[in-house]
C-alpha cells in the first residue's frame, strides 16, 4: 500500500499593516477604523497622550471652546458605537439646536424653535479622551507616544511605511500597507511626499488675521440646562469681526471664548475680558459673565489661519497614504467644523475599506477624493465670511459670487423668522446636509418670501435664565450638584 500524497501547509499571509500619525481624536478615529481591516495598526504621537481627560501639549487650541455638531457626532457615534453615552456619562451634555441655543447671527436673533439638529458640549480634553480610551483598548492598536516622525518611506507609487524616532533617540522604520495622516494643522506630508517623488500640493490659505482668548468660569447655580449664548460679527459692517460665546461644559463650568479679526483681536488681560465680551455686537455674554467666578487665567492663540491642501487634485497620488483632518485642511474655529469634518473624513475612509479592502488598487485616491466634500462644505462655509473681514489676506471670491452671498445674507435673515429655512440652514451648519439643499424650490422659495416673523428684539433667555446668570455670587448658597 503505497503511502499518501503529502502536501505542504499553504502559507500563512503576511500581516496587515496600518500607521497612522498623530493620536488626537482625527487619528483615534482612524486607528479605529483600520483596526477592523488590519492585524497590526500602530499610532505615532509626539506627545505623551494624558491618561484623562487632560490637556495635551501640542493642542493648544483645546483651551477654546469646540462644538461637536450632529453631524460630527453622528459620524463619530457610527465610527465608535457607544461613544456618545460615554460623553454623556462624563459630563458632556446634548443640547438640542436651535432650542438649547442663543444665537445673534449677522442678521438677528434665532428663535429657539423645537429640536432640528444637537450638538455635543463638552471640553475638547473630554472629547478627545472618550475617544482615545476606547481605541487604545484595542489588542491590534499600539501607541507610541513621545515618538518623532522622521517622513515617509517607498516611492512617488507607493508609501510603504514611515521612519520613526522614540524619545531615548532610537530610529526605525514602521513598514505598512496603509499610512493615514492625522497629524493636524503641523503636518508635513506635502514635504514628506515631495521627497518621494510626488508632485506639489496646490494649497491655498485665507487670513483673517484672527486670534481667540478663553476664560472657565464656574457655572452659576441651577444653570445646569443653560442654552449656548453666541453672539456672532457681522462680515458686512466695515469693522474687525468680533464674537463672544460660552459654552457649558463638565464639572459645573463655562467655557467662555472671545474672538476677534486683524485690527479687533483680544488681549489675554483679565482686567480687559469682561469689557471686550460686552463690546461686541451685542453685551449679553458680557453680562451674563459679570457676576460669575473665574476658574483660570486668560489663555490667547492666534493660529487661526484657513488653510487648504488639495490632496485629491494630485494627478499621480500614490498607493497606500491617505491624509485626514486638518492635516487637510483648517478652518476657523468660530464655525466649530474641524472636528466634524475629520470625523465625516474618517467614515469616508471606512466606506472605502468596506467596498473594496485594505489591499485594493487606487483605495488612497478614492479615500482622498470623498474626503475632500466634507471639506469642500466647511471651507466654503469659513471662507466665503472671513475674506470680508478688513485686513483679510486671501483670494478673494469672484464676481459671481457675490450674488451667491445676497441670497445667503437673504437666507440666514429669513431663518430668523421661518423655521423651514432655519431647519435647511441648521441641516447645513452642522454638516447633516450638503450646501447644495439651501438650493431646494422650497427653500428658494421661503427665501424670496422673507421672514414669515418679526425679528426678535433681544436674545430670547428666558426671565429665569437672566435671573441664574445674574444673581450676584456673594448671595448664592453652595449647590452640592453644581460642584
Amino acid at each position: 500500500m503505497s503511502d499518501p500524497v503529502r502536501t505542504s501547509p499553504s502559507p500563512r499571509p503576511a500581516p496587515r499593516r496600518a500607521v497612522v500619525i498623530g493620536g488626537g481624536l482625527a487619528g483615534m478615529l482612524a486607528a479605529a477604523v483600520l483596526s477592523e481591516y488590519a492585524d497590526e495598526v500602530t499610532v505615532v504621537e509626539r506627545d505623551a497622550l494624558p491618561e484623562g481627560p487632560a490637556a495635551r501639549r501640542s493642542l493648544p487650541q483645546a483651551h477654546h471652546a469646540h462644538l461637536l455638531w450632529s453631524g460630527g457626532a453622528r459620524a463619530m457615534e457610527s465610527l465608535l458605537p457607544g461613544v456618545t453615552d460615554r460623553w454623556l456619562a462624563a459630563g458632556a451634555r446634548r443640547i438640542p439646536l436651535p432650542t438649547g441655543l442663543v444665537s445673534m447671527s449677522a442678521q438677528g436673533w434665532f428663535r429657539r424653535w423645537p429640536q432640528m439638529q444637537f450638538l455635543i458640549s463638552c471640553s475638547r480634553d473630554l472629547l478627545d479622551w472618550a475617544v482615545r480610551q476606547e481605541v487604545a483598548a484595542r489588542p491590534n492598536v499600539t501607541v507610541l507616544g513621545r515618538t518623532e516622525l522622521l517622513g515617509l518611506r517607498g516611492s512617488a507609487a507607493r508609501v510603504t511605511g514611515v521612519a520613526v524616532r522614540s524619545e531615548d533617540g532610537h530610529e526605525q522604520v514602521l513598514e505598512a500597507d496603509f499610512t493615514v495622516d492625522a497629524s493636524g494643522r503641523g503636518s508635513r506630508a506635502p514635504e514628506w511626499l515631495r521627497s518621494l517623488g510626488v508632485p506639489a500640493v496646490e494649497e491655498e490659505k485665507v487670513d483673517s488675521g484672527l486670534a481667540y482668548a478663553s476664560r472657565v468660569f464656574r457655572a452659576p447655580e441651577g444653570s445646569r440646562e443653560y442654552p449656548v449664548v453666541n453672539v456672532q460679527s457681522d462680515a458686512r459692517e466695515p469693522r474687525p469681526g468680533q464674537t463672544a460665546t460660552i459654552v457649558p461644559i463638565e464639572g459645573g463650568r463655562w467655557l467662555v471664548t472671545l474672538s476677534g479679526t486683524r485690527g479687533g483681536q483680544p488681549t489675554s488681560s483679565a482686567a480687559e475680558f469682561e469689557d471686550f465680551a460686552r463690546s461686541v455686537r451685542h453685551p449679553i455674554v458680557g453680562e451674563l459673565i459679570a457676576h460669575a467666578e473665574p476658574l483660570t487665567d486668560v489663555v490667547v492663540s492666534r493660529s487661526t489661519v484657513n488653510r487648504r491642501r488639495f490632496y485629491e487634485k494630485v494627478a499621480a497620488w500614490p498607493e497606500g497614504f491617505v491624509a485626514i483632518g486638518d492635516a487637510v485642511a483648517t478652518y476657523n474655529p468660530v464655525y466649530g467644523h474641524g472636528m466634524s469634518v475629520a470625523a465625516q473624513g474618517v467614515l469616508a475612509l471606512r466606506g472605502a475599506l468596506d467596498k473594496h479592502g485594505i489591499a485594493s488598487p487606487g483605495l488612497a485616491r478614492t479615500v482622498q477624493r470623498a474626503v475632500a466634500g466634507p471639506v469642500s462644505t466647511a471651507w466654503d462655509l469659513a471662507t466665503g465670511q472671513d475674506i470680508l473681514y478688513p485686513g483679510a489676506i486671501g483670494r478673494q471670491p469672484p464676481s459671481a459670487a457675490k450674488v451667491l452671498r445676497r441670497y445667503v445674507d437673504r437666507l440666514m435673515l429669513t431663518a430668523t423668522g421661518r423655521p423651514l429655512v432655519a431647519k435647511a440652514l441648521f441641516d447645513v451648519m452642522t454638516l447633516s446636509a450638503p450646501t447644495t439643499s439651501l438650493l431646494k424650490p422650497e427653500i428658494v422659495l421661503a427665501v424670496l418670501r422673507g421672514p414669515k416673523l418679526p425679528q426678535l428684539p433681544g436674545p430670547p433667555l428666558t426671565d429665569e435664565e437672566l435671573r441664574i446668570a445674574k444673581e450676584p455670587r456673594t448671595e448664592r448658597e453652595t449647590d452640592p450638584a453644581d460642584a
